[in-house]
């Protein structure tokens, strides 16, 4: 954290509104809930009133599935995973705080040692305690190479995790790791249940066992995953006793769902959220993120492989008119991966909307008008195709207005909505309007998204970027606890990333969403990228209590 009050310091002026939820009130009720959600629901205990049973259970809208719910393959790896716990959590402001561990790691050897000790009495969902050994297996496992963790790199500085008797872990770094400690909040799974499997195929990844406030009852593929309340859990009993998590990847039938009653909450994008204003029965929340949209721009590609074509695609896109139209103002430009109210972010790094510019760019390259105003260079004509995930409306606006700045300056992006089956295997070479972000320390969103040695691992590094310079100041960030060091090297890195672009970076999202106003303790988080189904209002669903 010393890293991060320093950069306070040098720009007092970018603090970040963590949270905002405000009421909308009018005649309307809250709608009860349909047959369909009311047979996923935990019933009312005998002599309650139906609202307090309602109120006991939730059904919630959201556009995705996670693909396993093992956190030996990733699942829950930044916290806010119901079913399991880390040795850390995050509070409402991101605040690391205690959660299998007794209190934050004592730190010795000059940043090299972690050592943390584990709460008395906590047991797994199936009545087996809690031990060391369950931690040294988690960490142990991810770091596998033959484990099928994409998110691997992340534990780079780990060169050790023993146990020191039941309730003692020790983690041994290989350099000074300055954000290690957040990156405690990795679930710790059951040895005597995963570790009699194979981490990448056993029944693990969908019968998950954990320590957290909620057990999964049901996991029906592309429909809904429902959860109970933990009898077992050790941090008290939660007022809602269940709730289910509905899969409705089209945006307009989930707002729909939302309306009939179906749900009781949904994340939606800000023209849907906003059809609610005047429904009295209900909240929205908005929170704000890390989330950002950019077009991946391959290295490898025929012609977004030229810097080019690059730097001017960056000058002759229009941010704010996208964050107006297409947000409805509920974002921010972005001009890297970083948002420009962020600590770390490196002022004087904006591209204002420069079509003029962009040309210039383009001209000097040799790249010259053509048939149909569309430009070419050595028999080459600057085309390229841009896909988007089907159904995801936010993210085909986002592709549209791209394409219709790109062909202002002579440049023409055929944009293609297609399924990630369809996409993955294209993204070497194809462009692809990617959302990514991560909260927190700028190594945990950077490094995954530039270093070279990432190119092609799952979704890191999309765009295969390739940048000596950039990849040793990421080192540089990872291995340094200097404050100085550290914000010399992120820097650094944002400012490469205006010469030689990898990415069009175009908004950071704020997040919506609407629920049925009933409950009281809700509150938002900053978010990352990943949101809806663990981040949103229900990060601390178990913290909930009903309205009175």
């Amino acid at each position: 954290m010393t890293a991060r009050r320093t950069r306070w310091t040098r720009r007092t002026d970018r603090r970040l509104p963590i949270r905002t939820g405000f009421p909308i009130r009018s005649a309307a009720a809250v709608v009860a809930f349909a047959a369909g959600a009311t047979a996923c629901s935990a019933p009312s205990d005998g002599g309650k009133d139906d609202d307090a049973g309602a109120a006991e259970s939730v059904v919630i809208g959201v556009a995705s599935e996670p693909d396993t719910l093992s956190p030996l393959l990733g699942y829950g790896k930044d916290g806010n995973s119901k079913i399991f716990d880390g040795l850390l959590a995050r509070d409402t402001d991101l605040k690391l705080k205690p959660a299998l561990a007794t209190a934050l790691p004592k730190v010795t050897d000059d940043g090299r040692t972690y050592t943390y000790t584990l709460r008395d009495g906590v047991k797994f969902s199936d009545g087996e305690p809690l031990t060391a050994r369950d931690v040294v297996y988690t960490y142990r496992t991810v770091l596998d190479e033959k484990t099928n963790n994409t998110a691997r790199s992340e534990l780079d500085a780990v060169e050790g995790v023993r146990a020191s008797g039941d309730d003692t872990v020790v983690f041994t770094l290989k350099y000074p790791y300055a954000p290690f400690a957040a990156r405690t909040v990795l679930p710790i799974v059951p040895e005597h249940v995963a570790g009699k499997q194979d981490p990448n195929t056993g029944d693990f990844n969908t019968e998950p066992v954990g320590t957290g406030p909620y057990v999964l009852t049901n996991w029906s593929k592309g429909e809904k995953l429902a959860f109970k309340a933990n009898p077992h859990y050790w941090g008290g009993k939660p007022a809602v006793k269940s709730f289910t998590m509905a899969i409705v990847p089209d945006d307009n039938v989930r707002a729909t769902r939302l309306r009939s009653g179906d749900l009781d909450g949904a994340v939606l994008p800000p023209n849907l959220a906003a059809t609610f204003q005047k429904d009295d029965g209900r909240r929205t929340y908005r929170a704000r993120s890390y989330d950002f949209r950019a077009v991946t721009l391959p290295t490898s590609g025929k012609v977004t492989g030229d810097r080019a074509i690059r730097r001017a695609l960056d000058a002759a896109v229009d941010r704010q008119a996208m964050v107006d139209k297409i947000l409805d103002g509920a974002g921010r430009p972005a001009y890297g991966p970083l948002p420009v109210d962020d600590p770390w972010y490196e002022s004087g790094i904006e591209r204002p909307h420069d079509l003029a510019g962009a040309k210039r760019i383009l001209d000097e390259a040799g790249w010259k008008t053509g048939s149909g105003g569309i430009r070419a260079k050595d028999g080459r004509r600057a085309s390229f195709t841009l896909y988007y995930p089907s159904g995801d409306k936010v993210r085909q606006d986002h592709a549209l207005a791209y394409a219709s700045d790109a062909k202002k300056a002579g440049i023409e992006v055929k944009v293609e909505g297609a399924t990630w089956e369809v996409i993955e295997p294209r993204m070497k070479s194809d462009a692809v309007l990617a959302g990514l972000g991560s909260v927190g320390d700028p190594d945990f969103g950077l490094y995954t998204l530039l270093h070279s040695t990432l190119a092609g691992d799952g979704f890191n590094n999309m765009a295969h970027y390739d940048n000596p310079a950039v990849d040793e100041a990421l080192d540089a960030g990872r291995r340094s606890q200097d404050p100085k060091v550290r914000a010399a090297a992120y820097d650094k890195i944002q400012q490469a990333l205006v010469g030689d672009p990898g990415y069009t970076f175009l908004t950071h999202i704020d997040h919506l969403y609407v629920l049925a106003d009933r409950w009281e303790g809700l509150t938002t988080q900053l978010e990352p990228h990943e949101h809806g189904f663990a981040s949103g209002p229900w990060w601390n669903i178990e913290d909930w209590r009903p309205e009175k």
